[in-house]
């Protein structure tokens, strides 16, 4: 049943999982850095929008001038998006896509994690991602204020203690449900809203991020200003992408891991065409 969510801007948002809204909020608030910037009239693509947060944060930076096209796939998290916009954004600058974006035009499984809607995946490989988030409440998670209070206060149990009864409950709450999800290219999108530019491409896709750039075509490519990605480095991809961005003009790059997440594989790209930061 989903529950609403006052965020510090005012705004409110509804969700499945309140704990989860406050340290993506954390993550959001680091996407505009590293020279990336945003101002009113630009255009924004949020691949992998989740219930909006990063959407409804650029359309305030902007001062409600803004336009947004924002794809989210899995059904039970889109809708919560469209409640969202519906309820923050009554201009409808912020245009929402029940699909997701990937190299071509096709459906996709996805694990769909209920208790944990953020890390819903095109590509699950569930004992590795548990581990994953195990590492990153054991790392960082538990000592952030952001963090839920039950996390927070495994700071005074005995380290030895922390590890497997971390374990134990995410091996309880993190039960994923198939669902069938509809894709489309990045490309097809722009051809069909006739989109001339894109003055910040996000990504935020759960490891399907190199099928999202790869459904870019050359043509489409000078129309991007700027992008920043989150990179899952598994067998090489950081590096892939890395070339791919550069190969595609956005050369000033710059690679660093957000604080939820120290100690994992997953990083950010900031990238953008070389010119003076602003």
């Amino acid at each position: 049943m989903p529950v609403d969510v006052a965020l510090p801007n005012g705004m409110v948002v509804s969700c499945h999982q309140k704990h989860e809204v406050p340290l993506v909020a954390l993550e959001v608030e680091s996407y505009l850095a590293q020279g990336l910037s945003l101002r009113p009239g630009d255009t924004v693509f949020d691949v992998g929008a989740n219930i909006g947060l990063f959407s409804l944060a650029a359309y305030e930076h902007c001062g409600s001038n803004l336009r947004v096209y924002a794809f989210e796939p899995v059904q039970a998290i889109f809708d919560l998006l469209r409640a969202n916009v519906e309820r923050n954004v009554p201009e409808q600058q912020v245009k929402v896509f029940a699909h997701g974006l990937s190299s071509g035009c096709q459906a996709a499984d996805f694990a769909y994690y209920p208790r944990a809607p953020v890390i819903s995946t095109a590509y699950p490989d569930h004992e590795a991602d548990l581990q994953e988030i195990k590492e990153a409440v054991l790392g960082s998670i538990m000592f952030m204020e952001e963090a839920p209070l039950a996390l927070r206060c495994l700071r005074w149990l005995p380290r030895a203690l922390r590890g497997p009864l971390v374990g134990f409950a995410l091996s309880l709450a993190l039960r994923p449900e198939s669902v069938t999800c509809r894709m489309r290219t990045l490309s097809q999108i722009v051809a069909d809203h006739d989109i001339q530019r894109i003055d910040l491409l996000k990504v935020d896709v759960e490891k399907a991020e190199l099928d999202v750039l790869e459904g870019i075509d050359d043509a489409d490519w000078p129309k991007i200003e700027q992008a920043v990605v989150e990179v899952h480095d598994l067998g090489g991809r950081m590096a892939r992408i890395e070339a791919l961005l550069r190969a595609q003009g956005l050369g000033e790059i710059v690679i660093e891991q957000p604080p939820t997440l120290s100690g994992s594989n997953i990083h950010t790209i900031f990238a953008r065409r070389p010119g003076p930061a602003v």
